[in-house]
């Protein structure tokens, strides 16, 4: 029995559950997939490749597109899994999205703090502030710095939630209603569209104001 709305999104819903397993389904995929190049991986390749590209304009460099290509790819797969009926979405739990968030900001806080300390410093007094403002300045910039795993954690799970506690919301109204239900068959495909673009966005999303973040480094 439900015992409120929100516990769809609990992913403990049993002793042996397994809802956090479809953060590796994708590794299940059979071995031609990743042998032959089909139209998917021609797809996913040439998407990652515009990626890339956008990444190198933005930072000028070419070591960090891997990481953030690589992350992209991680949250689309998991995004897009999330969609499929009866599997848990695990990017609409902020503990998942919080230690990945957190973990790239640590990452990139302590090399460039270890590696371009001054540049690290310059990055907190903006150019052309006055001399009054520089401390108030140095603490709004520090302030702004530290809330940033939070604010790219809360966005991810909040923009995937909201697509699937909509579709919560209206399935279990018309459950009861067959006619109804199939008359509003449009408006599920249509929120089905929507949160597909909704998986793609914030994957692309989360990428590139992690790519903004390091480009400061």
């Amino acid at each position: 029995m439900m015992l409120n709305l929100f516990s769809v999104f609990d992913p403990s819903t049993g002793l042996f559950s397994l809802n956090w397993l479809s953060m590796f389904m994708f590794l299940l995929l059979p071995s031609p997939f990743w042998k032959t190049p089909g139209k998917m991986v021609l797809i996913m390749t040439n998407v990652c490749m515009k990626i890339m590209n956008e990444i190198i304009m933005h930072i000028k460099k070419t070591e960090p597109t891997i990481l953030m290509v690589s992350m992209f790819t991680y949250m689309l797969m998991i995004n897009i899994m999330g969609l499929l009926p009866y599997v848990f979405t695990v990017s609409a739990h902020l503990s998942m999205s919080l230690a990945i968030a957190l973990t790239m900001w640590m990452s990139l806080m302590v090399y460039g703090w270890l590696n371009s300390t001054n540049k690290m410093f310059t990055h907190l007094v903006p150019m052309g502030t006055p001399t009054v403002l520089m401390p108030f300045m140095v603490m709004i910039e520090s302030i702004s710095n530290l809330i940033r795993p939070g604010s790219l954690a809360v966005r991810l799970t909040a923009n995937m939630i909201a697509g699937h506690l909509l579709m919560s919301l209206l399935g279990g109204n018309l459950v009861s209603n067959f006619t109804l239900m199939m008359m509003m068959m449009w408006l599920f495909t249509g929120l089905m569209m929507f949160e597909l673009a909704v998986a793609f966005i914030q994957s692309y999303v989360f990428m590139t104001l992690s790519t903004l973040y390091s480009s400061e480094i």
